[in-house]
């Protein structure tokens, strides 16, 4: 096989969402890799039908050192956090959540909602020099593309996102035609991956099952996406990220003391109220999220992924 082949990740499925889980499809992490670029989590969803039923119900729940990316296909969700955001995303928009030092936020569907649930969450390790700062939120209505491209997070083909990240990066919603190939040009640095969210896909020729993503060296100049039936698939990637990545529960750091801390703090939050790190996410009556006990072994970074 080609050096520049890759690897194809097969999702696992877990629940989300605390007491009213809900079932997702995991590639990232994964045994076999940890980053693609500094993208560290992708989750993706549905289709679901959720006629009469909750639909999304995450609780309140922390995240340092990390930025969280909300992309739709179908439905909405909603978004409060403890800066006081309370923002509705629909499909074409983005929600791009920057936790910094910490940050608390709970997702839901909304009353009302449509018959069909359909996405994908992804996680963003910020780098040392962006992993305390200050957390905000974006809300983006629109975003840059044509036909066939929609990019999320920085630029591809000629469009340029708004939203602001704090490594190389890229993230885009590819529509695919049945039977008409789209060839999408790369930045050689960038390791790259693409997620089939809806409807199987095949990359250079390469099958992509619905849930797996198809893992990317750098060295590539494009590929080619194509597909038996009309679908989307989402393109991620990023020049490789070489800052240790400790990934545990809600958190990205760098140490073990780091994920103590953190989870100290926001059980100290939950029980005794707001605080300077976690402030409340406000118009939610359902207790926060408890943290998990943590290992009786300490936690250790993962090694960087080699392409």
């Amino acid at each position: 096989m080609d050096k520049l082949d890759g690897q194809m990740l097969e999702p696992r499925e877990v629940p989300l969402g605390g007491p009213r889980a809900m079932l997702v499809r995991r590639t990232l992490p994964s045994r076999a890799r940890s980053t693609v670029g500094a993208w560290c989590f992708a989750d993706s969803y549905g289709p679901d039908d959720i006629t009469g039923r909750v639909g999304m119900a995450v609780p309140p729940h922390p995240h340092i050192g990390l930025q969280t990316v909300t992309w739709l296909l179908d439905g909405e969700v909603r978004h409060r956090d403890g800066l006081g955001n309370d923002q509705l995303i629909r499909p074409g928009q983005l929600n791009l959540m920057t936790a910094g030092r910490g940050i608390a936020h709970a997702e839901h569907s909304p009353s009302g909602h449509s018959a069909r649930l359909h996405g994908v969450q992804l996680w963003i390790a910020l780098p040392d020099a962006a992993r305390d700062i200050q957390p905000r939120f974006e809300h983006h209505a629109t975003l840059p593309g044509d036909e066939s491209i929609t990019v999320l997070i920085g630029q591809l083909a000629g469009g340029v996102s708004p939203a602001r990240t704090h490594s190389p990066l890229l993230g885009a919603e590819i529509m695919v035609s049945a039977g008409k190939p789209v060839r999408i040009p790369l930045e050689p640095e960038f390791e790259h991956a693409v997620l089939a969210a809806a409807q199987p896909v095949c990359v250079d020729g390469a099958p992509v099952p619905v849930g797996a993503l198809r893992c990317l060296p750098p060295g590539r100049r494009e590929l080619v996406i194509d597909a038996e039936s009309t679908t989307r698939a989402l393109l991620i990637g990023g020049q490789p990220f070489t800052e240790p990545v400790l990934m545990w529960w809600n958190f990205v750091a760098r140490d073990h003391s780091e994920i103590v801390a953190a989870r100290k703090d926001w059980e100290a939050a939950r029980a005794e109220g707001p605080s300077a790190r976690f402030a409340a996410v406000a118009a939610e009556a359902g207790a926060a999220l408890p943290a998990p006990a943590l290992p009786t072994v300490r936690l250790r970074p993962r090694p960087a992924p080699r392409s």
